[in-house]
């Protein structure tokens, strides 16, 4: 492959959520301060929704880390939530230690988490239920998330729960049966795409944590361009368009990825490709519009 080509000790574009190659843009570090001032405050339940592709899970496991770095945390992660409520009380029962059985009813398993949540407290631990894709939660699921977070002391929360989404979440939680949780959410962040001028910074970012050390641009600034129109700032398409750049350039023998290369591997990448021709479809409506404009403008001019 292009590793040895370009002097990388690793692939730099990579889709799987690796916390060695967070870049602290401006939206993801927000709302990375934002949930854990919320965690550390005990505001019980805490939201962040975003696009697909924006970089929640990795987003999601920065937090988990840096939650583990710390002995005062004890955390559990549900990665696949669509279960009914018993199976994620199983779910999290497992992660916080509990021995479980499928002959409890689904009352006494609650009734179990509590007893662990109490003596975790009087231990001074901090419990932090993380939930990815959850949209994905059954509403009636979603249901028993809430009685799970009315377990509580006489002063504070007994855990939080910080839930992980696309904006069809947002839908759900609008429900009218679902009102009395979305009002216990405190705190709701969005996690936003790349702005044009973070895109050099992402990118340079994680050549630099792939051992890239070579004085220049591995990219051109018209690859670059192209590249974000046809990725419109979503990291995951970034990461699939530079890594098969990467690939036509060390195919063709080229030390550096451009424009053509680029749109090469936007036309290889489907979900690009439909984006960069809306884009072009759009332009030039844009051009045609003014043009009729300036006609009509003219043709005013002309007549007074």
């Amino acid at each position: 492959m292009y590793l040895e080509y370009f002097g990388l000790t690793e692939f730099p574009f990579s889709l799987t959520p690796n916390c060695g190659f967070y870049c602290s843009l401006q939206s993801h570090e927000e709302a990375l301060q934002t949930i854990l001032y919320a965690i550390k405050n005990g505001e019980g339940f805490i939201k962040l929704v975003g696009e697909v592709g924006t970089g929640k899970t990795l987003l999601c496991r920065k937090l988990l880390n840096i939650l583990e770095t710390d002995e005062s945390y004890i955390t559990a992660y549900i990665m696949n939530p669509n279960l009914d409520c018993f199976g994620l009380y199983q779910s999290i029962a497992k992660d916080l230690g509990i021995a479980t059985s499928h002959k409890l009813k689904q009352n006494d398993l609650l009734n179990v988490i509590n007893d662990k949540l109490l003596d975790l407290h009087q231990n001074n631990k901090k419990v932090t239920i993380i939930i990815d894709e959850a949209q994905t939660i059954p509403p009636k699921t979603l249901e028993s998330l809430r009685l799970l977070s009315n377990l509580e002391t006489e002063s504070s929360k007994l855990l939080q729960i910080v839930l992980f989404g696309q904006p069809e979440l947002d839908n759900i939680l609008s429900k009218n049966s679902l009102r009395q949780l979305k009002q216990r959410i405190t705190f709701s962040c969005h996690l936003e795409s790349l702005k044009r001028h973070e895109l050099e910074e992402y990118i340079y970012h994680r050549l630099k944590v792939s051992g890239y050390q070579k004085y220049g641009f591995l990219f051109s600034k018209r690859s670059r361009d192209i590249l974000f129109k046809a990725s419109e700032g979503i990291p995951r398409i970034i990461n699939i368009l530079c890594h098969k750049s990467l690939l036509a350039a060390y195919g063709y023998g080229k030390k550096k990825v451009t424009f053509k290369l680029m749109l090469l591997a936007i036309k290889d990448t489907e979900s690009a490709f439909v984006i960069l021709k809306r884009y072009i479809y759009y332009l030039l409506l844009s051009t045609v519009i003014i043009g009729e404009v300036a006609i009509l403008f003219f043709a005013l001019r002309m007549s007074t």
